[in-house]
């Protein structure tokens, strides 16, 4: 039996581990964010911010954090670590949402690396999402970078289908990880 000294420790540590694991104490919207956490944030609501630019005269661009009309399944109430930024080599400063780093060589090694693809579920969903409209499968990509030339690998990027999933492929979505 637990002493009497123990048994509040007992009984707060294993409430202390839920509230350690909640993304934001506060909601997320993204209008409210500084450009530095835009990108890679999902909203309270599960929409995705992006960073967006305009004119403010004479040739000069500001920015301004705003609510896209992409919703995420599965994820809410997130602003990316630096940690996932750097181990996925994206960059914060991005306007939008594009499929570029499928391009670049150095990008999707980083993006595919076990250190992006198994701990920083966010991005990979957002790429994983960008690869298919594309008409690619991401892990058929990272496969590929892993096991072919990137001649090889941009092939993929750039085929027709060459990319997508066999019909009987049981890989998940990023998103439910």
């Amino acid at each position: 039996m637990a002493s009497p000294t123990k048994l509040p420790f007992l009984l707060f540590f294993p409430f202390s581990i839920f509230f350690v694991t909640i993304p934001t104490a506060a909601d997320v919207i993204c209008e409210n964010l500084t450009v530095s956490s835009c990108a890679f944030a999902i909203s309270s609501s599960g929409n995705r911010c992006v960073l967006e630019n305009y004119k403010i005269g004479k040739g000069l661009l500001d920015y301004t954090c705003r609510t896209s009309e992409i919703v995420v399944d599965g994820l809410a109430g997130i602003i990316e670590t630096d940690e996932c930024v750097d181990d996925c080599g994206v960059d914060r400063r991005v306007v939008g949402i594009s499929s570029d780093p499928f391009l670049s060589p150095h990008s999707m090694m980083k993006l595919c690396s076990p250190e992006c693809y198994q701990n920083c579920p966010n991005i990979v969903d957002l790429y994983f999402n960008l690869a298919a409209g594309e008409g690619v499968f991401l892990p058929s990509l990272c496969t590929a970078r892993k096991s072919r030339s990137i001649q090889e690998m941009l092939g993929l990027i750039n085929s027709n289908g060459g990319g997508n999933p066999p019909e009987d492929s049981n890989s998940p979505a990023p998103a439910s990880f």
